[in-house]
């Protein structure tokens, strides 16, 4: 019986799988992941994201442009379309009920019912001009046919449409409350990252700013800067200007945090290692310390938009926020 070689050790690991590549994701990638997997979080997105797109396509959605009037349907309740008349039959397509107006006994204030006049509601009808982007057009997503009016919320003291002017309103509010966050996130981001990185004289000097603006009251200190504005400017200037007067106001909450999140992370061991292999100033901010501050930022950005629609609908209530013509939901 003959004694057999011992395996050759070569031959051994040729026979072993070779191990499975592991997959390596982003820190976006994996930020996504972790949204897509909170089913509130993909829910809240889906109602801003239509709010946001019911307000780019305002003039087409909304019946009736901002400023029409209607001077004989002041202050009419709501006439929603229907598709089951009063007496119980089905109607196809939707329709809406005409006005009559009649005086309130006693009081003899003028008061609108339903008549039994019924007007058919169409899509794609022809209304009023506006200006969608670049180009005028007068088709409207919906409308009462012949001499019907559709009020889906009412008509204000002058007549105007409820539901139209929100939908005009949702592209100054809405707007205002993005692009003033987006300013006082740059602003925000870049002193943050900086006075944290640095420290020093910089650090002292931007934390003094920050806490001399925050020692402030909210509304009085945007209604001390809004009321700054000229009365006699266009009103798209105005619109710039409350932006950047609501900017300049909220950009030392977010300064401060992303401060504190850098100096937390300064001296973190792949800083460490960035600076040893001669990274400048520029590389380690952008690929390693703002990089894993930005799920912070975008959560207080987030809250922040609700907060600056608030204070810019709470300016236009005062009167000092956007003037006609244009439209907020203040």
């Amino acid at each position: 019986m003959g004694i057999s070689r011992p395996a050759d050790p070569g031959e051994l690991l040729g026979t072993l799988p070779e191990p499975a590549a592991v997959p390596v994701i982003t820190v976006r990638q994996l930020m996504w992941q972790r949204f897509r997997r909170n089913r509130l979080a993909m829910i809240g997105g889906v109602v801003v994201l239509l709010l946001y797109v019911s307000a780019l396509f305002g003039g087409f959605i909304a019946p009736y442009e901002r400023t029409r009037t209607f001077s004989t349907y002041v202050g009419v309740p709501a006439n929603p379309p229907r598709i089951i008349d009063k007496e119980g039959k089905l109607h196809w397509p939707p329709f809406v009920y005409g006005y009559v107006a009649k005086l309130e006994p006693g009081t003899y204030r003028r008061i609108y019912e339903t008549n039994d006049e019924m007007y058919p509601v169409r899509l794609f009808v022809k209304g009023d001009t506006y200006k969608f982007l670049f180009w005028e057009t007068d088709v409207h997503l919906f409308g009462a046919e012949g001499r019907g009016v559709i009020f889906l919320m009412g008509t204000d003291r002058l007549g105007r449409d409820y539901f139209s002017r929100i939908l005009y309103g949702s592209q100054i509010s809405l707007t205002v409350g993005l692009i003033g966050v987006l300013v006082s996130l740059v602003i925000g981001s870049l002193v943050g990252v900086a006075a944290g990185l640095f420290g020093g004289i910089f650090d002292n000097i931007t934390n003094r700013v920050i806490e001399v603006i925050m020692a402030f009251p909210r509304i009085p200190l945007w209604m001390a800067l809004a009321s700054a504005l000229p009365a006699n400017i266009d009103p798209l200037k105005v619109y710039f200007g409350i932006t950047l007067v609501l900017a300049v106001v909220n950009w030392g909450w977010l300064a401060r945090q992303v401060r504190a999140k850098v100096m937390a992370l300064r001296d973190s061991d792949y800083v460490t290692a960035a600076r040893l292999a001669n990274s400048g100033n520029m590389r380690v901010i952008t690929r390693h310390l703002f990089p894993n501050t930005l799920s912070h930022v975008i959560v207080e950005a987030t809250l922040a938009i609700p907060r600056t629609i608030l204070g810019e609908t709470a300016l236009s209530f005062l009167g000092l926020g956007i003037r006609p013509p244009m439209t907020s939901w203040g």
